[in-house]
């Protein structure tokens, strides 16, 4: 079973396909997608690139705002993501690209106008991922990305205020314990991952300029929730479950919630820049 922020298992099928079937069905990597792409500032790109770009949600985004002669470069580590998005990304101005976000200098031809990168940042290694970057940038290309609320330590007031019971995941686990035998593992006090203090030094040392970040909220339903949690990389309860165990203790704890029930997903958004002036 992967960890809970998901660092394994992105390169199988059953995984991809589920996840780009989520994509396609449910808002929440659409919207996340299209704001990144706003933020970048595109309408004079010539080149962008769409790191940790899986199977291309973000790539649709970022290709609807850049010029109609500007090409797009979708790089990932996960093969089995890429083979689902040429399938369902075919605009001939997009590329793709599989390998490691550390390694993105090796595989950008020139200088970029601007890199976005969505609900993946985390999961790198981000001082070598922000040295990348910075190398490929051209001077003031934008480097724009988020962060989930609960790998950057915040959320947004309208998370604060959207519980009004036992969440899915706390369900679920109940569920397991009681009913299944699950030993949780010992609860430890959780760290941000990169939380936005973090980011600035990081991006600082990589020679990134912070030019805006914001807490934003993503509204959602139980059902979104759900559809999500089946995905096998996100199903819960980690442990000695198969995926047909996981998805039973999900349709159990579902049954106990409210189908649209308001679900609220807090993201820290950080748009910083390479100094110096357009060439």
């Amino acid at each position: 079973m992967a960890p809970q922020d998901a660092l394994l298992g992105w390169d199988e099928d059953t995984t991809a396909e589920a996840y780009a079937a989520f994509t396609r069905a449910f808002p929440m990597y659409g919207a996340t997608s299209r704001d990144l792409a706003r933020r970048a500032g595109l309408s004079d790109s010539r080149l962008v690139v769409d790191l940790c770009g899986g199977a291309g949600a973000t790539a649709e985004a970022v290709l609807a705002l850049v010029p109609a002669e500007a090409r797009v470069i979708s790089l990932d580590n996960a093969a089995a993501m890429q083979r689902v998005g040429r399938r369902t990304v075919t605009d001939p101005r997009l590329s793709w690209v599989t390998a490691q976000a550390e390694e993105l200098a090796e595989h950008v031809p020139r200088m970029v106008d601007a890199v976005v990168c969505n609900s993946a940042i985390w999961k790198t290694d981000v001082p070598a991922v922000f040295t990348a970057v910075r190398s490929v940038l051209r001077p003031g290309g934008r480097f724009v990305f988020n962060v989930g609320g609960g790998f950057a330590g915040v959320a947004h007031p309208d998370e604060k205020t959207a519980h009004t019971g036992p969440s899915l995941t706390t369900l679920i686990h109940q569920i397991a314990v009681r009913e299944y035998g699950h030993t949780p593992p010992l609860a430890m006090e959780a760290q941000p991952k990169l939380s936005l203090e973090a980011a600035t030094e990081h991006l600082a040392a990589a020679g990134l300029t912070v030019l805006d970040t914001e807490v934003t909220a993503q509204h959602s339903t139980m059902a979104e929730k759900k559809a999500w949690l089946s995905i096998p990389i996100f199903a819960r309860p980690v442990g000695d479950f198969t995926h047909e165990q996981r998805l039973e203790i999900l349709d159990k704890a579902y049954a106990l919630t409210t189908p649209e029930a308001p679900i609220v997903t807090s993201w820290l958004v950080v748009v910083a820049q390479r100094s110096g002036e357009k060439p």
